[in-house]
């Protein structure tokens, strides 16, 4: 299907399926594992406090809670959590967002017998935390100088801690936690899953922050521009920092199942980044193929309903009464 479309370059980048499936990810940098493991083993010794308020709504067969929980570095995280109306909890989800933050929780999922949490990532959305920026441009860019502290990472680390409250609330979700993230949470999702094993399995859809060569490398509008400004301006110094929360590298290191969905054709995360994701994943895993991203076209709503019954089935296992994976 070849869609029209104003930009100054090809968001399908020349590529097809076949093509897209023989992207490989980049080498691993020397010390990616270790810094991983050290940084997983920290953050999970954190106590993250978390507090549930009833919001009082009830929609869609969920009770509507706002959440909050304090992430490392000492940066609160502000969101949702969604819990069933009748029924007990067997299962639970960690939703992550775009680049464009979350308003709300997302009262489609097709999960009814879950406790379902709605962090916002440091910086954005609810969790506003300045000097961070809002701003996606800027975003991307804190601390993109300083590989250990490189804002990503914190991300990261608000996930992890997202799975220690769930835990913390509803030990009855512990071998049944889920994760699903979309393009900022897609990448952030699968560096997350990559180390922590009390995620059984994820879905990311057009997952960013892979391949760092490539992000510098392709023409976009998303945040891979900013970050491909600050590397003309200041050469070689985001290295360090992109190689280690390259979501492809991290792909290697994953175990558990996860789905993903890439495009085709997408302006915003190019698609050789997302299948460079996808073909690195160590453990099994399945693909949805997507026309595109970021990008309305005919098929779009038939593909999102797809999706939903690809997603019902794919989390199943989780619905199981020994939570296993």
């Amino acid at each position: 299907m070849r869609l029209r479309h104003e930009f100054a370059f090809d968001p399908a980048y020349g590529h097809d399926i076949d093509t897209l499936l023989a992207v490989a990810a980049p080498p691993e940098p020397d010390g990616y594992a270790e810094f991983w493991r050290a940084r997983y083993a920290r953050t999970i010794a954190w106590a993250p406090r978390p507090q549930l308020r009833d919001t009082g709504a009830t929609e869609r067969g969920h009770r509507i809670f706002e959440l909050s929980y304090l992430s490392t570095g000492g940066v609160h995280i502000h969101g949702w959590a969604l819990l069933p109306v009748a029924g007990g909890i067997r299962r639970g989800f960690i939703v992550g967002h775009g680049y464009g933050g979350r308003e709300g929780p997302d009262l489609d999922l097709p999960f009814h017998d879950a406790a379902i949490l709605f962090p916002c990532a440091r910086g954005l959305g609810r969790s506003l935390h300045p000097p961070i920026s809002a701003d996606p441009y800027w975003h991307v860019l804190h601390d993109i100088d300083k590989a250990d502290h490189y804002v990503l990472g914190g991300c990261v680390d608000d996930v992890w801690l997202g799975v220690s409250t769930l835990l913390r609330l509803f030990p009855e979700t512990a071998g049944a936690v889920g994760y699903l993230g979309t393009s900022f949470g897609g990448g952030i999702g699968v560096m997350a899953t990559a180390w922590d094993d009390r995620i059984a399995r994820a879905h990311v859809n057009v997952p960013s922050f892979g391949h760092h060569r490539l992000r510098l490398a392709l023409p976009t509008t998303g945040s891979a521009a900013s970050v491909q400004a600050f590397d003309r301006r200041h050469p070689g110094v985001a290295h360090p920092a992109l190689e280690r929360c390259d979501a492809a590298i991290a792909a290697r290191h994953v175990s558990v199942p996860i789905h993903c969905a890439c495009a085709l054709f997408d302006p915003v995360v190019a698609p050789p980044g997302q299948f460079a994701i996808y073909n690195a994943l160590g453990g099994p895993k399945e693909l949805y193929l997507l026309t595109a991203g970021h990008f309305g076209h005919t098929r779009e709503q038939a593909e999102m309903t797809g999706l939903a019954a690809a997603l019902a089935g794919f989390f199943a296992p989780l619905d199981e009464s020994d939570g296993a994976p």
